[in-house]
């Protein structure tokens, strides 16, 4: 069963990545500036 540990992996990947998003939205300075500007 190979294929669980992969969707187990692919899945905490996603969930991190969006977890990563949302700290850095809502720790984002309030003027508005961002990481690419």
């Amino acid at each position: 069963m190979w294929y669980f540990t992969w969707i187990l992996g692919l899945g905490l990947a996603v969930g991190f990545g969006i977890l990563n998003g949302m700290w850095h939205e809502f720790h984002a300075d309030d003027d508005g500036e961002t990481w690419w500007e």
